[in-house]
């Protein structure tokens, strides 16, 4: 039999092993614009793999509320915008531990089940059958500004603005599209390529670029997380080969500016 007093200390032993290896594992606490929702996450996976001690959770949302809950003291570590300017807005506030990185650009497009909008481009919105028209609400959401911007270029906004529905960020927008709440969508391209929205079977139509002020994302550690090995990590991660090569499939250019 084990005596009595090696039992207790292996027992000590083994307390403070589990004890260090939970304190290893650091968790940072990301939130990110709604568009990134499939392309972060398969990110993430990549990164917890060549990570196991790091921790990283995120939650998604429309980039003006994230910005807005960062502004009153959220306790967040990264932020993943779907622009430039509210990480920049963040700066300008001293609510930032590092330099602003672009790290993506996005892409609009138009999706339906209801129509196939490579046949009219953007004058298929004026289809009298087209009765609901979903973007993301352009004053929270970066994506739903360039929506408008790009209906305002094709002349067709105040056509179809008396048909315009907002989603609270990109992934409600989509979700109009797909359950039918919407019979049509303005979204981002990185959802439209995600395997749930190909298994619904509609169509879609890349805007032209030209036609809206470029849909530069920008990412930045936060002040709460100045010194957080573990967000700096996962910052300098979004530029590997892996996690541009995740960034490209779902349709982002990742072109310094």
């Amino acid at each position: 039999m084990i005596p009595k007093k090696s039992l207790f200390l292996i027992l000590i032993t083994l307390i403070l092993s589990a004890f260090g290896t939970v304190k290893a594992q650091q968790k940072i606490t990301i939130v990110a614009a709604a568009n990134l929702k499939v392309a972060l996450d398969s990110i993430n996976t990549v990164f917890k793999k060549q990570n196991p001690n790091i921790d990283s959770q995120i939650t998604y949302g429309a980039s003006g509320k994230l910005f807005e809950q960062i502004s009153n003291g959220a306790p967040f570590d990264l932020f993943f915008s779907a622009d430039m300017d509210y990480p920049n807005q963040l700066k300008e506030k001293k609510l930032t531990a590092s330099e602003i990185k672009m790290y993506a650009t996005g892409k609009l497009a138009i999706w339906s089940k209801k129509t196939d909008p490579n046949k009219r481009k953007m004058n298929c919105l004026l289809d009298p059958n087209i009765q609901k028209i979903a973007i993301a609400n352009p004053s929270t959401a970066p994506y739903g500004e360039k929506a408008v911007e790009s209906l305002k270029f094709y002349k067709v906004y105040d056509k179809v603005k008396s048909k315009l529905v907002f989603g609270e960020n990109i992934n409600q927008t989509a979700q109009f599209a797909t359950t039918g709440a919407a019979d049509i969508g303005i979204i981002a391209l990185s959802l439209v390529l995600t395997p749930n929205m190909q298994k619904e079977g509609g169509k879609y139509y890349i805007i032209p670029e030209k036609s809206h002020s470029p849909l530069k994302q920008g990412c930045v550690i936060l002040k709460r997380a100045q010194g957080n090995a573990s967000a700096v990590k996962f910052y300098n991660f979004i530029s590997s080969k892996k996690a541009i090569a995740i960034l490209k499939y779902y349709g982002y250019s990742t072109a310094k500016k």
